[in-house]
């Protein structure tokens, strides 16, 4: 049986229109004052979105600093390992929204923040999180960044990657076999089950949300051209 997420739910609503337009419109002053500009990478599982976020931060650095959504997963400690492996972790419900959005408005206040690290063997949160020092760029990938309409509203750029699902799955089962101590199996059957069903929900409709797309494996040429639209709309 999987675990779903009814209780936590909420968290993915928006706030009201009165609370949205305010943040967005404090959120957009701050970035005008302090150039704190956030770029969204999102795709499928194994798409490549973290290879090509390691790049633009690397092409932007040091003015430009990383983070991942995949360390925002839920803490699942007071669960027992069984129960936490039967957790669907392809629903964006298993994200600490709460905790997101705190991470968001710090680094767009150009405040240092403690992002949380995640321990994908044990499906539980490390116990010392990691120092981020606010940076003017600052690079997300993940899953689902496009997905709530009042994370969207804060970046200033996004890219969707575009990968086949046969890619996915051959890419997702030789980083969990060889990470996280999975099987071939029980990947391809949480591929079928969970990730495919979850990634047609919620995944592939920001492909049209996106600002740009681009298809894996990305070619030199499309990032090179990736790389100057960025540097044109994230320049002072």
């Amino acid at each position: 049986m999987v675990v779903t997420w009814p209780a936590w739910r909420e968290d993915l609503q928006r706030p009201s229109l009165g609370e949205e337009s305010v943040a967005n419109r404090a959120l957009a002053d701050q970035s005008m004052t302090r150039r704190t500009h956030m770029v969204a990478v999102t795709g499928g599982s194994g798409s490549g979105k973290t290879w090509l976020a390691e790049r633009l931060a690397a092409a932007f650095a040091p003015p430009a600093a990383r983070v991942s959504l995949d360390d925002f997963y839920r803490d699942l400690a007071h669960l027992p390992l069984p129960a936490r492996a039967a957790v669907n972790f392809d629903d964006p419900a298993a994200i600490d929204w709460h905790a997101v959005r705190e991470t968001m408005e710090g680094l767009a206040r150009a405040e240092p923040v403690r992002l949380p690290q995640y321990d994908f063997t044990a499906h539980t949160r490390k116990a010392e999180p990691r120092e981020l020092a606010a940076e003017p760029i600052v690079i997300w990938d993940g899953l689902w960044l496009l997905h709530p309409d009042w994370l969207r509203a804060r970046f200033a750029f996004s890219v969707f990657v575009d990968c086949p699902a046969a890619e996915r799955l051959r890419r997702r089962t030789e980083r969990d076999v060889g990470e996280r101590g999975r099987t071939a199996e029980s990947v391809r059957l949480q591929f079928e089950r969970d990730v495919e069903p979850m990634h047609a929900r919620f995944v592939a409709p920001q492909r049209d949300l996106a600002t740009r797309c681009v298809t894996s494996p990305v070619e030199e040429s499309a990032l090179a051209t990736l790389l100057a639209e960025l540097q044109t709309i994230l320049s002072p």
